[in-house]
């Protein structure tokens, strides 16, 4: 168990630090107005699980589920982040960005994960 929750933890601070700098590029890249940073680390997460899924499945290491799943991709995902995106759009009033917005951080975020475990299952194979 504590083998686990350290992997978790130090799965976590790179992620979390992988998703900061995410977020910094994204605004020096795009600017701000609309989460771009939040989408592209969702949809991103999203194909990494996919993959990851695939991968330790076909390879018997979900030994590894903790630091890579539940850690890296848990701190790079932004759920409560994407939460809060969508309920500023809404607030600004930009009704139709947020509902853009929720939709295609859902739509996308499933596409990828599908495309990930294909990927890593074409790969493997």
């Amino acid at each position: 168990m504590l083998a686990s929750l350290l992997q978790v933890a130090l799965g976590g601070a790179v992620g979390a630090s992988l998703r900061y700098l995410a977020s910094v590029g994204a605004v020096r890249l795009i600017g701000h107005g609309f989460p771009w940073a939040t989408l592209f680390v969702n949809v991103l997460g999203s194909l990494a699980m996919g993959a990851l899924v695939a991968l330790l499945a076909q390879k018997d290491a979900t030994r590894f589920a903790p630091l890579l799943m539940t850690g890296l991709l848990g701190g790079f995902t932004t759920f409560s982040a994407f939460s809060l995106d969508a309920v500023t759009l809404y607030e600004r009033g930009q009704i139709g960005a947020a509902a853009s917005y929720v939709t295609a951080s859902v739509v996308l975020s499933i596409a990828a994960l599908f495309a990930g475990m294909a990927l890593m299952k074409g790969a493997l194979q």
